[in-house]
């Protein structure tokens, strides 16, 4: 388990100290993939034609980009993230939709500052990883997301996955350990922190172990789809 000597995760560092190339590093270690990604999971989020929707652990607002763009214009939407140095760069960039358009918070996921069944759409962009990986509070989470959520509500998260073909994950794991370990922890002089997102990727979820977590977790239907070989995947929720 990666924690340093405080018992913090790296990545508590690189969240709230954000390297000035911190959006550009996800798309060069994606390879360029990553908006597409998120293009599609947002389309997923906006499927039911939400009221109001949530974007969790939100970080600088890119997947939130994706859904502000094509949410009705009466849809409620907002982000929540621990960091203020994420959300300051967030606030920035939703700027573009008018002051108040998106409502940014700062919070915890495992004490979110909303009412019971707030929600109708959540979606979270490659930080339920953070939240439930080698994590304590991992149930926490998932029953805070399903405690905000309405019945019948969509969680849909975009996150690393595991690809079958055992060919295919080997290649995976050696590109997270050999390249986006060592190219991220330069560019971001943050190497612990890549160290832990390569190693967390290698060792996460598959979409059917995935699925299995979120139905016990209380989640009445699952159900994924991989991208790029299944080294990646778009899993939707219902509660």
């Amino acid at each position: 388990m990666f924690r340093d000597e405080k018992g913090f995760r790296p990545t508590q560092q690189i969240f709230t100290e954000v390297p000035p190339k911190y959006d550009i590093l996800n798309r060069i270690l994606t390879l360029n993939l990553d908006e597409g990604w998120r293009r599609k999971t947002a389309a997923k989020v906006l499927e039911n034609r939400p009221s109001r929707v949530l974007d969790l652990c939100c970080g600088t607002a890119d997947l939130m980009m994706h859904i502000a763009k094509n949410a009705a214009s009466a849809t409620e939407l907002y982000g929540l993230d621990f960091s203020h140095t994420m959300l300051a760069r967030a606030n920035e960039k939703v700027a573009v939709f008018g002051k108040d358009r998106v409502k940014l918070i700062q919070g915890d996921a495992g004490k979110m500052p909303f009412e019971d069944n707030f929600f109708d759409s959540i979606g979270i962009s490659f930080g339920f990883r953070n939240l439930t990986f080698e994590n304590p509070d991992a149930q926490l989470h998932i029953q805070e997301v399903l405690r905000v959520l309405k019945p019948g509500g969509r969680f849909v998260i975009v996150e690393t996955s595991q690809p079958e073909n055992k060919i295919v994950r080997s290649g995976y794991h050696f590109y997270q350990k050999y390249i986006t370990a060592p190219i991220g922890g330069l560019i971001s002089g943050n190497r612990p922190a890549y160290d832990y997102l390569a190693y967390s990727a290698n060792h996460y979820y598959s979409i059917p172990e995935i699925s299995d977590v979120l139905i016990k977790a209380g989640f009445s239907e699952v159900g994924g789809i991989p991208m790029l070989l299944g080294a990646t995947a778009i899993v939707t929720a219902i509660k």
